[in-house]
């Protein structure tokens, strides 16, 4: 059979293939890409480097090059608040907002017994740890509004009834742009439930 596309090509689209979210044709785009436009040593090189002197932070567990992340070392943090998040991306998108000042903790997953992801997969026993020792006020679940994230979330909050402190959960509700007959049941009866005065 007549190979029409060099293997080197065709190695390079299999593996885009292999990324999460990359379809067939998004990895034959990407390798065309670098194929005309791009420069693949320089890609190369950083996808080389990319885990050299990574770790895990200490305390919240995010991705850092030294012991501590630069979050968890910042003294302007507010170590009163800690935000529950199930990946490090998660950081990402909470301080895009910039309404957030308090400290993290990075859960690297969420309750899954379907895909055998239990608490003892999870950094939820390093939490309840870190909670013991350091005695914040507040908690709070940031975890994906899905089955298994709200199953995290009630797991977690049942681990803290012992504990004096406030365990919250990030509001949902309508999001902005979005149309009330289209919304569906349960996130139109959060937003009631959820609802708040208007300062006029």
């Amino acid at each position: 059979m007549t190979q029409i596309l060099p293997k080197q090509i065709i190695r390079a689209i299999d593996e885009f293939a292999k990324l999460p979210s990359i379809g067939p044709k998004t990895a034959e785009r990407l390798t065309m890409y670098l194929v005309r436009f791009g420069d693949p040593t320089k890609l190369g090189d950083t996808l080389a480097d990319l885990r050299e002197g990574l770790r895990f932070c200490a305390q919240c567990h995010s991705f850092s090059t030294t012991e501590l992340c630069d979050l968890c070392q910042d003294p302007s943090r507010d170590a009163s608040l800690i935000a529950v998040v199930a990946q490090p991306l998660d950081i990402v998108a909470v301080e895009r907002t910039g309404s957030f000042h308090g400290l993290y903790h990075v859960l690297h997953g969420v309750l899954s017994p379907i895909d055998g992801i239990g608490p003892s997969q999870l950094k939820i026993d390093t939490l309840l740890t870190r909670i013991h020792a350091t005695d914040p006020t507040e908690i709070i679940l940031a975890t994906n509004a899905t089955v298994e994230g709200e199953t995290t979330a009630m797991y977690i909050a049942k681990q803290l009834n012992q504990h004096a402190v406030r365990v919250s959960r990030l509001a949902q509700g309508m999001p902005v742009g979005a149309d009330v007959e289209y919304a569906d049941q349960v996130t139109l009866a959060r937003a009631l439930a959820g609802r708040t005065e208007i300062a006029v």
